[in-house]
């Protein structure tokens, strides 16, 4: 099996994915699945489902993108700026 590098980052995929939906706002299983389907972020250290991790990278007080690319829109869901 040959590996290959992610070509743009997991913050940058979310982006993508809001970008294209109403409101530019989605829940993190939804924009989970739409980069799976995508296949913008195939490799990922780890064992933490990608949902999980994009509330991590996006969501979270310690988060750098928080407040710069990402509002929480909800409980479940993030809005792009």
């Amino acid at each position: 099996m040959t590996s290959t590098k992610n070509t743009i980052k997991l913050h940058e995929a979310i982006a993508i994915i809001l970008l294209n939906l109403p409101g530019r706002r989605a829940s993190f299983d939804t924009i989970a699945t739409e980069i799976e389907k995508r296949n913008l972020f195939p490799n990922r250290a780890g064992n933490i489902p990608l949902a999980k991790q994009i509330k991590l990278r996006s969501a979270i007080k310690s988060s750098r993108y928080l407040n710069t690319w990402f509002e929480i829109a909800s409980n479940t869901e993030i809005r792009l700026i």
